[in-house]
């Protein structure tokens, strides 16, 4: 089962998990759903009626919770431990590995002292074996890692939740990107006319060089037999006076 298989499969049955419950009931599935080792995406649970209605009551720092997962990172959590529940080990694993993947939406190249600083990981050997096992090995992202000049290389990241107003950005680029598409379009089929145009040109001055050299053949031909018939002519008019 492939990666985005499973995590669909895992949204649905979270998001039908919520629905059966409400208030401080909710948390429980909260912590379970943020603690989940193949879950990475978490909008469509915060979009669920049941936990929107968290908000405002003696639970909304688990609605909070949820949302640092959609779109936060493990410095975020650091930033606001004061208004945030304990993460339990498993969440903390779940957080580091998302901020993995929020590097490498901007960064292909990702320095150690980077990663360890945003990980709260003290030395290499730690970071690359969380690198391995907790990113490279639940398929999250793939990459190099190069020992040599300190970093990480990413040829691949899975995507995480759409934070709010990335949409409107996503969609201009998208647009852009479409534009840009068309015109390419438009300079290809405009040289391929051109190519068309061109062929039925060279086509044509072909066929009028065939022509000329068929033209061309013609006339030595009737010249060759002129001539053979003029030296027969001349021939037979020596032949002639010798006789006489």
């Amino acid at each position: 089962m492939d990666i985005e298989q499973k995590q669909a499969e895992l949204i649905e049955y979270f998001v039908r998990l919520a629905e059966n419950f409400r208030g401080g009931s909710l948390t429980n599935v909260i912590v379970l759903a943020t603690s989940h080792s193949s879950l990475f995406a978490f909008s469509e649970i915060l979009s669920a009626p049941n936990v929107s209605e968290l908000q405002g009551t003696e639970y909304s720092m688990f609605l909070d919770v949820l949302r640092l997962f959609a779109h936060g990172t493990w410095s975020d959590y650091k930033s606001n431990t004061g208004r945030l529940p304990t993460l339990v080990p498993d969440q903390v694993r779940k957080l580091k590995q998302l901020t993995v993947l929020t590097l490498a939406e901007t960064n292909k190249i990702l320095p150690y002292d980077q990663l360890m600083q945003e990980l709260d990981v003290t030395n290499v050997r730690e970071l690359e074996d969380f690198l391995i096992n907790e990113c490279m090995y639940a398929g999250i992202v793939r990459g190099k890692l190069d020992q040599l000049r300190r970093c990480f290389e990413v040829q691949f990241a899975a995507g995480r939740d759409l934070r709010p107003g990335q949409l409107a950005g996503m969609i201009q680029t998208l647009a852009s990107w479409l534009s840009t598409s068309d015109n390419m379009l438009m300079s290809i089929q405009e040289k391929i006319k051109w190519a068309d145009t061109m062929g039925e040109i060279n086509k044509k001055h072909r066929k009028e060089i065939e022509d000329k050299v068929e033209e061309v053949k013609k006339s030595l031909k009737k010249y060759n037999v002129s001539r053979q018939t003029w030296n027969y002519e001349g021939m037979m008019r020596s032949t002639l006076n010798l006789e006489e």
